[in-house]
């Protein structure tokens, strides 16, 4: 079982998320920095490497900081 905390690819969609929960033996996976929680049955997953972890914190801190940006002039 995948301990709640982790990361994981969800080799459906190519995204990756944290483990949020388990629920009806799927894990509900929220993505980086926040947002809308999804679906992923254990089987479609997989750690993530490094570099594509380390890739998607830095696309969703720049998505964070351009928002800041156009809220705060």
């Amino acid at each position: 079982m995948t301990k709640i905390g982790t990361y994981v690819l969800d080799t459906r969609s190519n995204r990756i998320g944290e483990v949020m929960d388990h629920l009806n033996g799927h894990l509900q996976l929220r993505p980086i920095g926040g947002g809308l929680e999804w679906d992923c049955h254990p089987t479609d997953t997989q750690l993530p490497t490094p570099e594509a972890l380390l890739r998607e914190r830095v696309r969703s801190r720049n998505r964070t900081t351009k928002v800041r940006e156009r809220l705060n002039p």
